[in-house]
């Protein structure tokens, strides 16, 4: 069939991946992977595509394939928040040693891409979209409503999501199940200790992680016989944690308890306590999340979750570089196991049921301090 033939809006001009994609009802990401016979594309679909490129007569422009299957060696670490965050957050730099280990085993090198700024959020994606200098990307810690996101998804580069995406489900994620693991450590209070007024110092909420934390808070204190939960919206940042802290007692002066979603936030809200004359964990106790170092250092020492956010990494960059070997995987989602980790910030640690709580989910364990 001629070039264009039955298709009045590209008469007179070559075909393009557009026409297709419009015509197949996908992206163009989607079209280019299936004539590419990419095994994230289904058998039916890649035949449409196939079927309405041959009826456009399309033809690939080589010189753009060639650029394409190119082999750099490079995969990029993509994080839209700036490098003053994410350098300066452990949470990250255990993720970039998980990468890196991985890389360094496949003789691959590691662009981390990052914003000039909060405001330039297309920065970080630019620099791995547009250089053709990476192989694929690994995306880390981007909101929630975030349209870069669905663009590299999209695209014909191989790419894994750090994290729970619920608009991506047919993207390679590897995450931990963070409202599971906010269930288990609230519940630490309210059901261990039998605290009845506890608080949460979340993340921002335009992001997943802090949304999952704060889901499960809220799941545990609806559980339990009782409980009031209220809430303190923070960033994640040590100072956050201090002003969520003021926030909570002022509105709840007899404030039992308080969660923080993650371990810099705790020990934010530990500043905050002593600065009020309350007294951890006689007057109030106090847990954290991610165990990347603080929380075994103050004291008392805080509670929390363990998160192998340098395993994260490492099962990350694996995942990608199976992509880019063209390697089909049925199963896309990668959920690793936390621990919750008791110390001194709650108090006597109640025996009855703690551990066999564990066995509840088997991606939460539980460890004392003094059994490591």
């Amino acid at each position: 069939m001629p070039q264009g033939q039955g298709s009045p809006e590209i008469v007179g001009r070559r075909a393009t991946l557009r026409d297709i994609a419009v015509r197949a009802g996908v992206s163009q990401g989607a079209v280019s992977m299936a004539l590419a016979d990419h095994p994230r594309i289904g058998a039916a679909t890649k035949q449409r595509i196939r079927e309405i490129a041959d009826e456009y007569g399309y033809v690939a422009n080589s010189a753009g394939r060639a650029l394409r299957v190119r082999k750099t060696d490079v995969i990029g670490l993509v994080v839209p928040q700036t490098g003053e965050h994410v350098f300066g957050h452990p949470y990250f730099m255990s993720l970039l040693v998980g990468v890196t280990t991985a890389a360094n085993e496949h003789g691959t090198s590691v662009m981390v891409s990052t914003n000039t700024s909060y405001q330039r959020g297309m920065s970080a994606y630019e620099r791995v979209m547009n250089s053709g200098a990476v192989e694929g990307a690994i995306i880390a810690s981007a909101a929630i409503n975030d349209p870069n996101v669905a663009r590299l998804v999209n695209s014909p580069m191989p790419v894994v999501l750090v994290g729970h995406y619920l608009d991506h489900e047919n993207a390679v994620t590897v995450w931990v199940d963070d409202r599971a693991a906010s269930i288990k450590i609230t519940e630490h209070l309210v059901r261990d200790h039998g605290l009845t007024k506890v608080g949460h110092i979340s993340g921002p909420l335009t992001h997943q992680i802090a949304v999952d934390r704060y889901a499960g808070f809220r799941q545990a204190c609806e559980a339990g016989d009782n409980v009031t939960g209220v809430l303190a919206e923070g960033d994640f940042g040590e100072d956050s944690g201090y002003d969520g802290a003021h926030r909570l007692l002022a509105d709840t002066p007899d404030l039992q308890g308080i969660v923080a979603a993650n371990d810099e936030m705790a020990f934010g809200a530990l500043r905050a306590l002593r600065e009020l004359g309350r007294r951890v964990p006689q007057d109030v106790a106090l847990v954290g999340f991610d165990d990347f170092g603080v929380s075994r250092l103050t004291t008392p020492a805080i509670t929390t979750i363990r998160v192998p956010a340098t395993e994260v990494g490492r099962v990350s960059a694996e995942q990608l570089f199976n992509l880019i070997d063209g390697q089909h995987q049925d199963n896309c989602k990668f959920i690793l196991p936390v621990e919750l980790v008791v110390r001194d910030s709650c108090g006597e640690h109640p025996q009855t049921g703690t551990d066999d709580r564990s066995t509840d989910d088997p991606s939460l364990g539980h460890q004392s301090e003094n059994e490591r």
